[in-house]
């Protein structure tokens, strides 16, 4: 009975909390402004490559919705996620997957990288997809969030993302099992 309880007072609080938040209209679902980005990346850019990724990247974010069977803004559907109403659909499933596609084009001017925002008492750990030209890094790239707007594709350069301190995935994994096992020590 507690668990039931704990759920709906989580799901009432999702969707107070999703209530608050509303989607900018730019920069959503424009295949070619996302391109042009990407080109801007570096003159090393094909710019066959750059029209590619960005198709990709908001046309399967928009797949991936659906397959998540999102209908919610993604606070909510988290909360489905975490009781059991849906299989999929946290950020870090839209980061896996969308990463895991755009690896399979085999670019050869871009990266794609997977890089992760680390909690704050404010905010949940994050994850997103970056893509960068060839050997660079996520501070080099423009991020590819899925998830934010349940599969309406935001994106903008890492450092430009006011929300978020977005890193390289590996070091905030690292930086986390060493918090445990200090913790653990203690």
């Amino acid at each position: 009975m507690k668990k039931i309880v704990a759920s709906v007072l989580g799901l009432v609080m999702a969707l107070t909390v999703a209530g608050c938040t509303g989607q900018p209209k730019s920069q959503h679902g424009n295949i070619d402004a996302l391109a042009a980005e990407i080109r801007m990346l570096g003159p090393e850019i094909d710019p066959e490559e750059a029209y590619r990724a960005a198709h990709i990247a908001v046309t399967y974010s928009k797949q991936l919705a659906q397959e998540y069977e999102i209908t919610d803004s993604p606070i909510i559907h988290n909360a489905k996620v975490n009781t059991g109403l849906r299989e999929r659909g946290l950020c870090n499933h839209f980061a896996e997957d969308l990463t895991k596609r755009m690896r399979q084009e085999g670019f050869r001017t871009l990266s794609i990288h997977w890089a992760t925002s680390p909690p704050t008492p404010f905010r949940i750990i994050h994850h997103s997809a970056v893509v960068s030209g060839r050997g660079g890094t996520i501070y080099d790239g423009i991020l590819l969030d899925p998830w934010r707007y349940g599969g309406d594709l935001f994106w903008s350069k890492p450092e430009a993302d006011k929300r978020y301190d977005w890193r390289p995935r590996m070091e905030v994994r690292e930086e986390l099992l060493n918090g445990r096992k200090a913790r653990a020590a203690n």
